[in-house]
């Protein structure tokens, strides 16, 4: 009996290995995921702030002289 419970402890520990394993790889891929949209946001923002700021210069000008 007690050979046949060290046998069901090994395959339960051999499942435990595979699921962290797995899990491990699911955690990785997922941080890698979040540092692309981190990446691209920043991107989005540079570019947003960019047009912001030509818009800005476009309607200054574009305005007339304080004289008119």
């Amino acid at each position: 009996m007690n050979e046949n419970r060290i046998i069901e402890l090994e395959i339960k520990l051999s499942y435990q290995e595979d699921l962290i394993e797995s899990l491990n790889n699911t955690v990785s891929e997922q941080q890698q995921q979040i540092n692309r949209l981190e990446n691209s946001l920043s991107l989005l923002h540079q570019r947003q702030q960019s047009l912001a700021e030509t818009v800005e210069a476009t309607q200054i000008d574009n305005q007339p002289p304080p004289h008119y």
